[in-house]
């Protein structure tokens, strides 16, 4: 109620999460309001009342006031103490207060995503003795996932979350058409712009690049950094525009892409031809290379360029494939 159209951004992120919103205007008290919420809540069926409370500080006695007033009414069976994870050692004197004033059963550690890697949340946990139920990862819907103790601990160790990276991936894939595409590299034929096309909004599903890369071992993250990751997604996107420039039949036969069309291809996508030009290059690279690894193709090529030896020198001892970085 305090901050100038709060109501209003409330609104639109509950619309966009799928939930009902409760209506209410800045001249209204937040007591009244939670208390018509409430009671609309019990009359509707609903199964669950999400009461999102204005933020405050510790020192402001008022709205801590406040706060314990809505808690009474409400006796909720959650009640969630959000922290940011950027605030470092000021998160505990808030926690303390927080502590003080309410009984929590749970924090919810925001901007896990920044600079930070959230060491505040050892402290938080010591001095409320509430468990930490969520993380926030992103400022989107979906960048909200249950906490988890141990690969917190990784990530503040430098280790990585090589299980969040897998489960964004498996997540961000459909399955189903990756096994077509898998079918289809392993024959070597009809691999055309719209597969090279899927790949790259694949990559989009599954968060982008640096999202990804986040979840890498610092050690990975360090060979990594080397890349320009805005550049990286920045060229993805552009490829992408250039392929929904053509026509279905254009992506389906490359072949047909000459001068004219290229000029007609590049204005549609707002890009130089060179850039056409480039894109066209890469395909035919990926398209020699999945000819080649056809039948066997793949082992007599490395063979042919002393290939096995290196190969060999990226297995562990128990046969298990080292990563190349």
């Amino acid at each position: 109620m305090y901050r100038p159209a709060a109501i209003e951004q409330l609104k639109t992120v509950t619309a966009q999460a799928g939930a009902e919103w409760f209506p209410s205007t800045p001249d209204q008290k937040p007591h009244d309001i939670a208390v018509a919420a409430l009671d609309y809540a019990k009359k509707h069926y609903f199964d669950v009342l999400l009461v999102d409370t204005a933020g405050r500080l510790a020192i402001d006695e008022l709205l801590m006031a406040e706060i314990k007033d809505l808690h009474a009414t409400l006796n909720p069976v959650e009640t969630l103490f959000v922290v940011d994870a950027m605030q470092g050692q000021d998160a505990i004197n808030t926690a303390k207060a927080f502590k003080e004033a309410l009984p929590l059963t749970g924090i919810v550690l925001t901007k896990l995503d920044g600079d930070s890697r959230g060491g505040a949340a050892l402290s938080v946990r010591q001095i409320t003795g509430a468990p930490i139920k969520f993380a926030g990862v992103s400022e989107k819907l979906d960048g909200l996932e249950v906490f988890d103790a141990s690969r917190h601990a990784q990530r503040v160790l430098g280790m990585g979350d090589i299980v969040a990276l897998v489960e964004q991936v498996t997540k961000g894939v459909d399955m189903e058409a990756a096994q077509k595409m898998a079918e289809k590299l392993k024959s070597g034929d009809g691999f055309d712009l719209n597969d090279f096309l899927a790949q790259l909004q694949q990559m989009k599903q599954m968060g982008g690049l640096s999202n990804l890369m986040d979840k890498l071992p610092s050690e990975m993250m360090a060979k990594a950094g080397q890349v320009d990751m805005d550049k990286a997604e920045r060229e993805i996107k552009r490829k992408e525009g250039i392929i929904c420039s053509m026509t279905l039949k254009e992506r389906k036969h490359p072949a047909l892409i000459k001068a004219t069309r290229k000029k007609r291809i590049a204005d549609g996508a707002g890009v130089q031809v060179q850039e056409v030009n480039r894109l066209l290059k890469e395909f035919e690279q990926m398209q020699t290379m999945m000819k080649k690894m056809k039948g066997g193709g793949l082992m007599k090529m490395m063979k042919r360029m002393g290939g096995m030896k290196a190969m060999k020198g990226m297995m562990g001892g128990g046969g298990m494939p080292k990563l190349p970085f």
